[in-house]
């Protein structure tokens, strides 16, 4: 590290903003992998189409 010891205002505010730039970015990957965690769990089974469906119906 340096021995400059930068103090001056804009030096706090660029290093405040850095945190909250930082905080935001964590928050939203956190956000963005917890919904797709949500819909992987409700989506279990792909939906059937018209022309292969993914699960046929039981037969005895």
């Amino acid at each position: 590290m340096s021995d400059n010891n930068d103090n001056s205002l804009a030096g706090r505010a660029a290093l405040a903003a850095g945190a909250a730039i930082g905080s935001a970015a964590i928050a939203a990957a956190l956000l963005f992998v917890k919904r797709r965690n949500d819909r992987k769990k409700v989506d279990g089974k792909p939906g059937a189409t018209n022309t292969a469906p993914h699960f046929p119906n039981e037969t005895d």
